[in-house]
């Protein structure tokens, strides 16, 4: 590309947010892309570096700023010097309420391998050596 900006599908794609291009076009057509608080239905917009874009991605809502275009989808590690994530997505887990475990009497519940064969050898069961 000389110069010229890449669509916004190429973007997404070369950014590493969607695992194919096909993923992003249909993500642009959607209708669910914002590219700077606009509304974008289809994949060919041009974006631009200063560009911020909203779109769910997963459970959820990404607000990215465009810091560089691409020219190619590299590793990770380069794919992360093109945009700045403007609200990283909170990884929680759902805190439940922790009871605390009940702590049993020593002897109680299962039998231990060597218990049940001398509850064995005392029912009669046991028929080996």
């Amino acid at each position: 590309m000389s110069g010229a900006s890449p669509r916004l599908d190429k973007w997404l794609w070369y950014a590493r947010f969607l695992k194919s291009r096909s993923l992003a076009s249909k993500l642009c057509k959607s209708g669910k892309v914002r590219v700077n608080g606009k509304l974008v239905k289809k994949a060919h917009v041009v974006v631009q570096p200063g560009d911020v874009l909203t779109f769910p991605l997963g459970p959820h809502i990404r607000l990215i700023k465009i810091l560089k275009l691409g020219l190619r989808r590299g590793p990770a590690k380069e794919a992360q010097l093109l945009y700045e994530d403007l609200e990283p997505p909170v990884h929680s887990k759902p805190t439940a309420a922790v009871e605390p475990v009940a702590k049993r009497e020593p002897g109680a519940g299962r039998p231990t391998k060597s218990h049940r064969r001398a509850i064995d050898r005392l029912m009669g069961l046991f028929r080996g050596r």
